[in-house]
C-alpha cells in the first residue's frame, strides 16, 4: 500500500510539472524577418498587396503545389480571404484575410488554420524606402498558445520553425522582384 501511494504522488507530480510550469511561460511569441529589394518601393508594395502572388513565394505554398486554393473577395483590398487545403500535415488547411492596407506602408493579415490544428495569429508585411531604387521589406507573425498548450513552446523554436520559412520566402520574393 505504501508503495502504491509512493507511486500515485510520483505520477501527480510528474503531470503537474507542465502546468505548473505553463504559468510562467510566456504564451505570446513574434517572429519577423526582413530583406532589402532593390526596387522602388511602390513597386514591391503593389506586387506582394495582392494575395494570390504569395503563391509565388511563400514557402508554404510551395511545400503543396497540388493544394485546394479558394478565394473570396477582391485581391489587393481588405476583406480578400485566401482559402488552402493540403493533405500534407506541414501546411494543413486554413486561411489568411487582408485586415488592413496602409497604401506603401504595411498590410495586416488573419490567419486561421483549421488543420492540424486550430490557431488564429496575425501577419504582417512593412515596407521601408531605402532610397527611391531599394526597399527594404519585413515580414511578421504574431501568435499565442493558450495555458496549458504554452509549454509546447519550450520544445517548439517558433524562431526557427517560422523564420527559416519566411528567411525563404522574403528571398524568393526579392529574386521575383529583381529579376523581372
Amino acid at each position: 500500500m505504501k508503495t502504491l501511494k509512493i507511486v500515485l504522488t510520483i505520477l501527480l507530480i510528474l503531470v503537474s510539472i507542465p502546468f505548473i510550469v505553463g504559468i510562467f511561460i510566456d504564451q505570446e511569441y513574434t517572429v519577423v524577418r526582413e530583406v532589402t529589394i532593390d526596387q522602388p518601393k511602390d513597386e514591391v508594395f503593389e506586387y506582394v498587396k495582392l494575395l494570390k502572388n504569395q503563391d509565388n513565394f511563400s514557402s508554404w505554398t510551395l511545400k503543396d503545389p497540388t493544394m485546394t486554393k479558394s478565394f473570396k473577395g477582391v485581391d489587393g483590398e481588405v476583406g480578400f480571404v485566401s482559402a488552402w487545403a493540403s493533405e500534407d500535415p506541414n501546411v494543413g488547411v486554413g486561411e489568411q484575410e487582408i485586415l488592413a492596407i496602409d497604401k506603401g506602408k504595411r498590410i495586416d493579415y488573419a490567419l486561421r488554420f483549421k488543420e492540424p490544428f486550430e490557431a488564429s495569429d496575425k501577419a504582417f508585411m512593412e515596407f521601408k524606402e531605402i532610397n527611391e531604387n531599394h526597399t527594404k521589406v519585413t515580414w511578421g507573425f504574431e501568435g499565442k498558445m493558450d495555458y496549458p498548450m504554452n509549454t509546447m513552446l519550450l520544445m517548439m523554436d517558433m524562431e526557427e520553425m517560422v523564420g527559416k520559412d519566411f528567411s525563404e520566402g522574403l528571398q524568393k520574393l526579392k529574386s521575383i522582384l529583381e529579376n523581372r
